[in-house]
């Protein structure tokens, strides 16, 4: 699945991967968030609702432009840098471009939306 994710009126493009997190996630949108800085490597946002991972294996370190869910929080997370393996951190999908992702200014809101061109 691909995904649009709009800040400032430009489009960022992911891919989603096939797991139930990621198709618990595409049910929810579209979505608008307010995503925060957090620890100098991820914009995160919460999410309305919780998503399965009855498919995902219990943690996974994460890649610059990864698109996570942290199942604790049960919070979005779009990585701009990398960082070490975390329990509860689920992979559900990847920025196109990991260098897309705007990091100033610390907080701002973004929409997702499914891309219908797919």
């Amino acid at each position: 699945m691909k995904l649009n994710i709009i800040v400032n009126n430009q489009v960022i493009t992911a891919t989603l991967n096939a797991r139930q997190a990621s198709r618990d996630f595409a049910a929810l949108l579209p979505l608008d968030l307010q995503l925060e800085d957090y620890a100098g490597e991820e914009k995160i946002g919460m999410l309305p609702a919780q998503l399965s991972s009855t498919d995902s294996p219990k943690g996974t370190p994460a890649r610059k432009g990864d698109v996570m869910l942290y199942k604790p929080w049960g919070n979005l997370a779009l990585f701009y840098k990398d960082h070490v393996y975390a329990d509860g951190l689920i992979k559900l999908g990847q920025l196109d471009d990991p260098d897309a992702l705007p990091l100033p200014p610390s907080s701002y809101s973004a929409r997702f939306e499914l891309n219908e061109q797919q």
